[in-house]
């Protein structure tokens, strides 16, 4: 399966994932000049941004690992862009999640 089908798979889950749990999905990939979120979704209290992240392989580092120091300032000042498009949201607070797809014995699983 092509890297990017698989990414697109992952994020359906993900968005899934988080719908079942009662948040309500507002973006997916969103995109600035500074990056992209993967999913950007709102429950009663938080607006929360979510990165997806998958590894296919246990010899790197972990899915949720990958998610370093660039990648979160990036995350941060996209979500900043995203909230100057969307003033109405601005008083929310906000939570940054990493939701990771980790291989096991069986296939990959949301860790």
């Amino acid at each position: 399966m092509p890297v990017k089908t698989l990414g697109d798979d992952y994020e359906q889950q993900a968005a899934r994932w988080l719908q079942q749990r009662g948040l309500r999905i507002l973006a997916r990939n969103f995109r600035g000049k500074t990056g992209e979120i993967d999913l950007i979704a709102r429950d009663q209290t938080h607006l929360v941004f979510c990165e997806v992240r998958a590894r296919s392989n246990r010899y790197y580092n972990s899915a949720a690992g990958s998610v370093d120091h660039r990648k979160q300032q990036r995350l941060l000042r996209t979500a900043q862009l995203f909230l100057q498009r969307h003033p109405g949201l601005a008083n929310l607070p906000c939570r940054f999640d990493v939701i990771a797809f980790e291989p096991r014995q069986s296939g990959s699983d949301l860790a």
